[in-house]
């Protein structure tokens, strides 16, 4: 009950942290580690320097989550809005919906659409498909509009989208308890596979189709699916406690890596190192437990996002408040983390802290066309890593090379709280970086309600 209340608390923290949280601007900085010309830390012709800084949303609480590049160079942005005014035209109540906005390549708006019932429901992912559309993930609570059923309070809700942004199809994945998507991928074969959390109490063990219940309070749960959202099977894992994952990857034996958090110490966790640690759990095609491997200390280490090194590794990223065992270099607060690690058993192959003696947190990865990571997510800090402090709390883009290497780092906002979540590279070399913001002041010019989605694109 300790773990469970302690659990509770940090993720109240972390969510109380976020929503009060993701053209006029400051001189520039000089970006630091490498930025010869000869390799530059993105592509030909980075400048590193922000191209332009948008806001859009309502009166409301509008934010983004994730982002990606459409057929004809505009970008796709996932996120949820309460707003009925404003960007937000096609909306007429103030519960949470998905949003999802496509802009043009000069970040003006093409089009928005907003997806959900009159209960809360909440985009957390977007990713592209083979076919120019869209796979949405999130979690809903509604049991009407566009959400064709709930089994009880959240359920995972899968959306897909055509390239124009119009519904497909919806699924929708739970029981009685709180269970949230996260995120989820197009698999190989054509089909997809979701991940996120299932209130294994609230369900009485049920959704671990052929495999044992044996678990707690809350787990992995990662669903596979086939072209048409259909499921295929569906899987959880961890221990008595609570264990979240935030994002997967598919590898190349057609198996997956789900990533997150875990609190437990029992049961699927083998290696436990202290109160949270980033736990990596392998997954056959067919949903079986291959190995499972902790990264962390002694104190509360958050992993939320995941991707394959140009070495056939991988890289995991989140945040750490450890200053032990497998953090070797704590330097604040709370410190964005690194750990790349051997695809075969988990093995560590280095880890890095990044930030300055603030709180850091990194939210989102993308390996680049150049073998360099693109990094996002937030500081408080103004020394160390962090060149300079705007505000309360700024959206960090940070940018490494196979090493671990500092290649390029910025920070943008305002005087209030800003925060990065999503990032990609685009097909010219450029970044493209989506969150939040509270700001109306500094790089942020226009502020339409109590938090606008946060729209950077730096050259």
């Amino acid at each position: 009950m300790k773990k469970f209340l302690t659990y509770t608390f940090l993720f109240l923290l972390i969510g109380g942290f976020h929503s009060c949280n993701k053209d006029e601007t400051p001189p520039e900085e000089t970006p630091q580690g490498n930025t010869d010309d000869d390799d530059p830390p993105v592509g030909v012709n980075f400048e590193g320097i922000v191209d332009y800084v948008k806001t859009f949303g309502g009166s409301g609480e509008d934010d983004a989550v994730a982002v990606v590049q459409a057929n004809d160079g505009g970008y796709v942005i996932a996120g949820s809005t309460t707003s009925i005014d404003g960007d937000i035209t096609d909306k007429t109540t103030t519960d949470a919906d998905f949003w999802i906005l496509k802009v043009n390549a000069d970040g003006a708006k093409v089009w928005s659409k907003t997806y959900g019932g009159t209960e809360p429901d909440k985009a957390t992912a977007i990713r592209k498909t083979s076919d120019g559309g869209y796979i949405v993930s999130g979690h809903s609570r509604s049991n009407d509009g566009h959400v064709g059923g709930n089994e009880g309070f959240h359920d995972y809700w899968i959306l897909k989208l055509n390239s124009a942004g119009d519904l497909q199809w919806e699924t929708n994945f739970g029981f009685s308890g709180s269970d949230q998507a996260w995120n989820v991928i197009q698999t190989a074969d054509g089909g997809y596979f979701a991940t996120g959390f299932l209130d294994v109490t609230a369900s009485g063990g049920q959704g671990n189709d052929g495999r044992s219940p044996e678990h707690g309070v809350g787990e992995y749960w990662g669903i596979k699916m086939n072209s048409s959202g259909q499921k295929i099977w569906r899987r959880y894992f961890g221990g008595t406690n609570n264990d979240r994952s935030y994002d997967v990857a598919q590898t190349a034996d057609g198996g997956f890596l789900m990533v997150g958090a875990s609190e437990s110490n029992d049961f699927d966790i083998v290696d436990d190192k202290g109160s949270y640690d980033f736990w990596v759990v392998k997954v056959s095609a067919g949903g079986d437990k291959q190995w499972t491997k902790s990264y962390g200390g002694s104190e509360i280490d958050v992993a939320y996002a995941i991707t394959q090194t140009t070495d056939g590794n991988y890289l995991l990223v989140g945040d750490t408040r450890s200053i032990d065992k497998d953090v070797s270099n704590p330097l604040g607060n709370a410190d964005l983390w690194t750990v790349k690690f051997n695809k075969n058993n988990g093995a560590i192959i280095w880890e890095k802290t990044y930030g300055g003696t603030e709180f850091e947190s990194a939210r989102s990865i993308h390996r680049q066309t150049n073998g360099t990571y693109l990094i996002v997510g937030s500081t408080r800090s103004s020394n160390g890593d962090v060149s300079n402090n705007i505000g309360q709390n700024d959206a960090w883009i940070l940018v490494i090379d196979e090493n671990g290497q500092v290649q390029y780092q910025k920070t943008v906002g305002g005087t209030g709280l800003d925060f990065a979540d999503g990032a990609l590279q685009t097909s010219d070399n450029k970044l493209i970086v989506v969150g939040n913001t509270e700001s109306s002041d500094v790089d942020i010019t226009v502020n339409r309600g109590i938090k606008d989605l946060l729209l950077i694109k730096v050259k």
